[in-house]
């Protein structure tokens, strides 16, 4: 037997690491000869002949592996490895060997290509704050920036022509992290350039709207790189005799094309897997790379529900729990020690869940093919799942009535359900714009005459009520502002929610949300004195009643006048912080409003609020509850219970405490089973959520097959982002993306750069250039000048032929560091405390630059204000700004330009737009104007460039509609949709942009962008050379209407 057991073990060891047609193969390269490709797989570097094409592995480091290039001279293959987290840029010999790091930051280098000697590699990388290209020694040594230092200069993807002196380039986002969009058509579109340290040449060789990027030139100097002009996908193309020229026609993309460095082959990626053309021949192959491996993605892997159950209900026994960890259904006694899962026999995710009234049955709901569907199960395991819905849409929002004898839930973009938990058959008695997503949960009240929920009225919640009986549907609240999570009251009396009165809570959320409760009739206070009188009425005997007869439900009407009833408002949480309501829970006369609020020390936390008759409203705070920010809370039998953070805990109203239930039970899933899953759903939801119907013209059914196809030849996580980012990029959208991190990616090391704000000299790179101000180095007492020396970091004399970076990386960032100096031959030691980035020192020194530009050119008399994005921050910044400059000037420039968005579009043109309307004075004092801060009483203009983005647009086409002032420079990114995230299994997201924004006129901003009235377009040249003409014009143009020269 034991005999027997070995073979069928080698046999599956066998089969396991069987030489297979291998897919997700990126990044390839050839050698100078063309008849070696080197790629990466599973993270790894491999090689394999173009020819037996058996693949071999080269690297077996930390992180993943990936860029290689192998150089001219055929001897070395650089690589971005990330056994650190980071991508560094390392050498090995192309045989294999040792191998070697050449770059040391903790920023991300990404290897392009070599010089054609074989001495030196480019890069790219974000270390001076945004992407730009470098080019380091391939011995060792500090980078060089290869195209000045421009802030925004954003210069990737270099490539040397070896004849010629230029230097082939890409300068957008669209060519960089913004590859997998495809048909972008706007104008950050990426374009083929070059440009001649030596000469000093700039050239534009395409000037087609889609996308043109990534060229790699061979010895002979031909130049390929790929385009979407065709067809909208990405095809091969060359330049002839400087023309471009279509290569292949290939109607899904290609990617990453390399040429050998001899010429006449050049392989990319296509359908994940590695693909060859033939100059000579015109003709392509698919390179069907063999590769011997262990594929573990099926294997089973350990998880623990403990701190990761994300839905829970009590049995209404009160002895059982059900509850869900990662998509897997559980059931366990009350207090958590027996615990079993749920049999499913499927790899789908589990979302909710509810007990039925026998106390012996589960509802729940589970995907099926992306969406969830509701199910019902033994919870004894004793039979299969029993299928109620088979929905093309998301089923959801389940609650049940207090007799669990029906249920209402949320179906899709604009449905509401009812559910018979007999028949178990539902039917729709709403149709109503409820959303997919970010709406609230529907719910019964007491006597089960009325469904509540809420539906959307200008973006806002309103709360309605709809007769079950009579089919009739009520807006309760009709307020034109959000009112959201509605309770009914138990006692019937009262409903309560979550609202901010005072302003809507879209686009920016509700930060000073508060709980009010509404009387649906005009009630009147109890009076004192009829509970004297209580105190003197005899008691009565009870009458024998008849019970030869079962009375049937005793169900009175609900009382509901909506005459005035918003008038009938009661606010019930504190002024301070925000609150969302939780739970409404009553015993006698006694009234406990449960909420999340972080007014006590910041923190979110749940509280409560107690009111009673003749007693004063008391609010607590209820321990063991901190830093959590929403709770589920289930009521059984008078016992509250509640899930956050992952932990189901007992309620104990009386003592303010939660305490929690200790669970902990180790189950398996295999991550093949969970990504397939999670594809299906996002695809879904981003079916049923996406802000355009028609899909910007894409079958995104069709879309969903192709990709499907390559789901059981995932191999890693990183395989999996690729695909759905490949798959969403589709979809020629801005803010659309998908992340996912799990332990099988961590890694034992890492490291942080210790940056001071000393800038040294690019040729001599111990030698200081100066200090950015507002740096660490730029602090009293610390006398670092321009000329002088480092020599020593933490009393270690430095190589000056090791990348300075490497005396400044370590694991962690330093509290405080040492460096010395040398100065006219003396020795200056200073020691600072070191900052993670340079990133605001360097665009805080862009707009200084700015700012002195317009006051040199305007002698003074035009305000310049700058937001970097469209955040709070930066909003009150600017308002700041205003108030000390702009009364002391005669005009403002508004610079958007590479505004990367957010959320205030509507606080900062309420400002813009501010004009005097009356003057007023003290006895004997100057007038004075209101408002107190009016921009539009004076000329404005607007700068907007192609990198001004998202909220950034907003502002714009605001600015614009509202008749501010002029705009100049160039059109807007078309990178604006409203977004929000939808969460997986594995607790990542995928983004959802779910919410177009358009002009008045109708057109949708993602697609058309704003034009500028002046159109004035900074070059690559201009960058440069220190030049902005944009600045120059709106100067020009304000002087203009000010007069002056």
């Amino acid at each position: 037997m034991r005999l027997v057991s070995s073979i069928l073990s080698l046999l599956f060891i066998s089969a396991s690491t069987a030489a297979q047609d291998a897919y997700f193969l990126s990044n390839p390269c050839l050698t100078p000869d063309g008849q070696t490709v080197v790629f990466s797989y599973e993270g790894d570097l491999w090689k394999a002949d173009v020819n037996t094409r058996q693949a071999t592995r080269l690297t077996a480091m930390q992180g993943y592996e990936t860029s290689p290039r192998v150089s001219p001279d055929g001897k070395w293959i650089a690589f971005s490895g990330r056994q650190y987290g980071n991508a560094d840029v390392f050498v090995i010999p192309v045989n294999g060997g040792d191998v070697k790091q050449i770059t040391w930051h903790s920023a991300n280098d990404e290897v392009t290509s070599w010089s054609w000697d074989s001495k030196y590699i480019y890069f790219n990388s974000g270390r001076m704050g945004q992407i730009a290209g470098f080019r380091v020694s391939a011995e060792g040594g500090t980078a060089m920036r290869v195209f000045g230092n421009y802030f925004f200069q954003y210069d990737h993807n270099l490539f040397e022509h070896p004849n010629s002196g230029e230097i082939f380039f890409n300068d957008t986002w669209e060519s960089s992290n913004q590859v997998h969009r495809k048909r972008y058509k706007g104008p950050f579109n990426p374009d083929v350039q070059s440009y001649n340290p030596r000469t000093k040449q700039y050239k534009r060789y395409t000037d087609w709207e889609g996308k043109d990027f990534g060229a790699t030139i061979d010895r002979g100097g031909h130049v390929y790189f790929i385009s979407d002009e065709a067809n909208g996908e990405y095809n091969l193309y060359e330049l002839d005799n400087g023309r471009k020229k279509a290569l292949t026609r290939f109607s899904t993309s290609i990617k990453t094309p390399q040429v050998n460095a001899n010429g006449g082959k050049i392989v990319f990626e296509k359908d994940y897997q590695l693909w060859l053309y033939d100059v000579k021949s015109d003709k392509t192959s698919k390179l069907s790379i063999s590769i011997i491996r262990n594929n573990i993605l099926p294997k089973e892997k350990d998880f623990d529900v403990k701190g990761n159950i994300s839905a829970f209900d009590v049995s209404p026994d009160g002895k059982k729990l059900a509850f869900v960890s990662r998509g897997e259904l559980f059931v366990s006694d009350i207090e958590g020690k027996f615990i079993q899962e749920i049999n499913r026999n499927s790899g789908e995710r589990v979302r909710e869940v509810k007990w039925m009234s026998d106390n012996k049955t589960l509802l729940f709901n589970q995907t099926l093919e992306g969406y969830t569907n509701w199910y019902t199960v033994r919870a004894d395991s004793s039979g299969a799942p029993r299928q109620l819905t088979s929905d093309k849409k998301n089923d959801r929002g389940l609650v049940m009535n207090k007799t669990r004898s029906k249920a209402v839930y949320l179906s899709g973009r604009d449905e509401v359900r009812l559910l018979d938990t007999k028949t178990l058959e539902s039917k729709t008695i709403v149709k109503d714009e409820i959303w997919g997503f970010q709406g609230s949960d529907p719910g019964f009240s007491p006597n089960d005459e009325y469904i509540i929920f809420t539906a959307f009225r200008n973006f806002e919640q309103d709360i309605f009520i709809h007769n079950i009986r009579e089919n009739k549907t009520t807006n309760l609240t009709n307020t034109g502002i959000t009112e959201s999570g509605p309770i009914w009251s138990p006692d019937s009396k009262y409903i309560y929610f979550t609202s901010q009165r005072l302003k809507a809570s879209y686009p920016f959320g509700m930060g000073n949300a508060k709980v009010y409760r509404v009387a649906l009739e005009k009630l009147d206070e109890p009076f004192r004195q009829d509970k004297y009188n209580e105190l003197f009425k005899d008691d009565k005997k009870e009458e024998k009643k008849d019970t030869s007869k079962k009375a049937g439900p005793d169900i009175k009407p609900i009382g509901i006048d909506t005459d005035l009833l918003m008038e009938r408002l009661e606010q019930l949480s504190p002024s301070l912080g925000a609150q969302f309501l939780q739970w409404v829970y009553q015993k006698g006369e006694k009234t406990s409003v449960l909420y999340t609020s972080n007014h006590g020390e910041g923190r979110s936390a749940l509280w409560k609020t107690v009111i009673e008759p003749f007693e004063p409203t008391k609010t607590e705070k209820i321990a063991g509850t901190d830093n959590s920010f929403g709770f589920d809370v289930v009521e059984v039998s008078d016992k509250l219970y509640v899930l956050g953070n992952g932990t189901i805990s007992k309620l104990n109203l009386d003592g303010n405490k939660a305490d929690p239930i200790g669970i902990s039970y180790t189950f398996r899933r295999n991550l093949a089973a969970e990504f397939s899953q999670m594809f299906e759903e996002a695809w879904a939801q981003i079916e049923e959520n996406y802000y355009d119907e028609k899909f910007h013209g894409l079958n995104w059914n069709k879309t969903r097959e192709y990709y499907k196809q390559f789901l059981p030849y995932l191999n890693t996580r990183a395989d999996l982002r690729f695909m759905l980012n490949d798959m969403l990029g589709e979809l020629n959208s801005s803010h659309q993306g998908f992340g996912t991190f799990g332990d099988d990616e961590n890694l034992a090391l890492s490291n942080r750069t210790m940056e001071t704000g000393i800038l040294f000299e690019e040729n001599d790179p111990y030698k200081v250039k100066y200090v950015l101000k507002r740096s660490a180095a730029d602090k009293k007492g610390i006398d670092i000048r321009p000329g002088d020396v480092l020599v020593k970091v933490n009393d270690v004399a430095v190589d000056d032929k090791t990348d300075r970076n490497f005396y400044f990386t370590q694991p962690s960032l330093d509290r405080e560091l040492n460096l010395t100096f040398r100065r006219n031959g003396q020795d200056v030691k200073v020691k600072l405390h070191p900052q993670s980035s340079l990133f605001n020192n360097l665009y805080d020194e862009w707009i200084d630059n700015n700012q002195k530009r317009v006051n040199e050119k305007s002698k003074g008399r035009i305000a310049y204000g700058y937001m970097k994005n469209m955040g709070q921050f930066e909003l009150d910044q600017f308002i700041i700004d205003m108030t000390q400059e702009l009364n002391q000037k005669d005009a403002l420039i508004f610079d958007l330009r590479y505004n990367t968005g957010g959320n205030v579009h509507d606080e900062v043109l309420k400002f813009l737009a501010q004009r005097s309307y009356l003057n007023w004075k003290y006895r004997e004092g100057k007038l004075s104007p209101q408002s107190n801060f009016a921009p539009s009483d004076k000329p404005i203009i607007l700068l907007t460039n192609e990198q001004s983005l998202s909220d950034a647009e907003m502002t714009s086409q605001g600015f614009k509609a509202l008749k501010l002032g002029k705009i100049i420079g160039n059109e807007t990114y078309r990178w604006i949709i409203f977004t929000s995230g939808v969460s997986l299994v594995d607790g990542s997201s995928v983004r959802m942009p779910s919410w177009g924004c358009y002009t008045l006129e109708g057109k949708d901003l993602e697609m058309n962008g704003v034009q500028p009235d002046i159109k004035v377009i900074n070059t690559f040249e201009d960058k440069l050379n220190g030049r902005d003409p944009q600045i120059d014009r709106a100067v020009e143009e304000i002087l203009k209407m000010i007069g002056g020269k």
